[in-house]
């Protein structure tokens, strides 16, 4: 008798290489050379624990095999395979009583391995082919640093940075929404190199200056954070070791009809800012079609706070949310959203929103109850728009 065993895999193409998963899988079946994360069947035992750390959901991919992929084969994939013909030569009785030769083995194994598990996004059917892991950690590149600006005022205790890359020539095609990897100096207590950090790129594909090609972050340093003490001391002409391109789903639709509601938090603005600078390049200024909200605990606080007030309302319609304002009661994104509800449910029930939520993690719960309450004001059930919205490549969350 043959039975078709179910395999956890992750897909390389949407894979940020952020490592999440395996400092998170409590078995550590989860491993990584320097070009792929990979899950050895031999160790996986379903926990689903990795699932839900995952920011992009390439971890949440299976498939049903006669044998399983072997590591070696993982390590070398650019992209995922296609689930195959699974053979089962003989039929048996379940314990139920059922007999398994009515039963789909694969449809059966496949639902099971989905089960509880969250949605994943597919890329904007417009969007441009993403390049992947172009460099890796035995590749990476070498950047020079054009610039490195403070974006808070000097008086706030938040230091975001806004760093310029200059790849020297050298291909680095990264889109709108996709991340790179900065590799800190050095090794970790084992003596091995630092594994990259991610960092989502703030410039268009163009460059940061049209043309150029070169790439901007936007980096909060935080305290004892390794890699991001690094990048915001850096100083003009220093080098950084980068890998990348990363991510193949959180990215621009190139549709000029498309209408963008995207909401975000600190450093989350990096790709929004991507996303508007790029559109006001190709598209220009469209009524309506590109809506923010930006939240953060004060004026002081908030990246890009003096050029996002010097954008027009035409281009970008803005709703900046401050939660530790002097004598005024906190507000949070998912507060604002309800504010403004009219105008995010007539956004929702149109079939050219594209909606990008970027920030930190405990803001994606109270944005997802406020959406829900707006969609159900329109007699929309959120859930079943959410999960066609994903589908059709027009719902994206990264958090971190």
């Amino acid at each position: 008798m043959n039975h078709p065993l179910k395999q956890h895999l992750i897909d390389p193409e949407i894979c940020i290489r952020c490592y999440t998963c395996e400092m998170t899988c409590p078995i550590q079946a989860i491993e990584h050379d320097d070009n792929n994360v990979v899950v050895d069947a031999s160790k996986c035992n379903f926990c689903m624990d990795c699932i839900p750390v995952c920011p992009t959901g390439s971890i949440d991919e299976w498939r049903v095999v006669e044998t399983p992929y072997s590591l070696e084969e993982q390590f070398d994939w650019d992209e995922l395979p296609e689930q195959g013909e699974v053979s089962t030569t003989e039929a048996s009785t379940s314990s139920s009583g059922i007999d398994e030769s009515d039963v789909d083995p694969v449809a059966a194994l496949l639902a099971e391995a989905h089960r509880g598990a969250g949605g994943k996004s597919k890329a904007p059917a417009s969007a441009a082919k993403p390049t992947i892991n172009l460099y890796n950690l035995s590749h990476p590149v070498e950047a020079i640093v054009q610039g490195n600006y403070r974006l808070t005022t000097d008086g706030s205790d938040t230091d975001v940075r806004h760093i310029i890359l200059d790849f020297q020539g050298k291909p680095f095609p990264i889109l709108e929404g996709q991340s790179l990897g900065v590799i800190a100096p050095g090794t970790d207590a084992s003596g091995k190199p630092h594994l990259p950090r991610l960092y989502s790129a703030s410039s268009p594909r163009d460059g940061e200056r049209p043309g150029y090609h070169n790439v901007s972050l936007t980096v909060k340093r935080e305290e004892g954070g390794l890699c991001s003490n690094h990048l915001c001391d850096l100083t003009k002409g220093d080098k950084v070791h980068v890998t990348g391109p990363f991510g193949a789903t959180f990215l621009l639709p190139s549709d000029p009809a498309a209408r963008l509601l995207m909401i975000c938090t600190g450093t989350g603005s990096a790709p929004m800012r991507s996303f508007t600078m790029a559109r006001q390049r190709t598209v220009g200024e469209r009524e309506g079609s590109l809506v923010m909200f930006f939240g953060a605990r004060t004026p002081e606080s908030l990246p890009y706070f003096g050029p996002l007030a010097k954008l027009p309302e035409a281009l970008l319609q803005k709703h900046l949310v401050f939660s530790r304002l002097p004598d005024q009661p906190r507000e949070y994104v998912q507060d604002r959203l309800l504010t403004e509800q009219a105008m995010v449910a007539e956004l929702l029930q149109d079939p050219n929103t594209y909606i990008y939520i970027c920030g930190l993690k405990d803001m994606e719960s109270g944005v997802d109850e406020s959406l829900a309450r707006i969609a159900e004001s329109v007699n929309m059930d959120w859930q079943s728009l959410r999960d066609a919205l994903r589908e059709d490549g027009r719902y994206h969350v990264e958090t971190y």
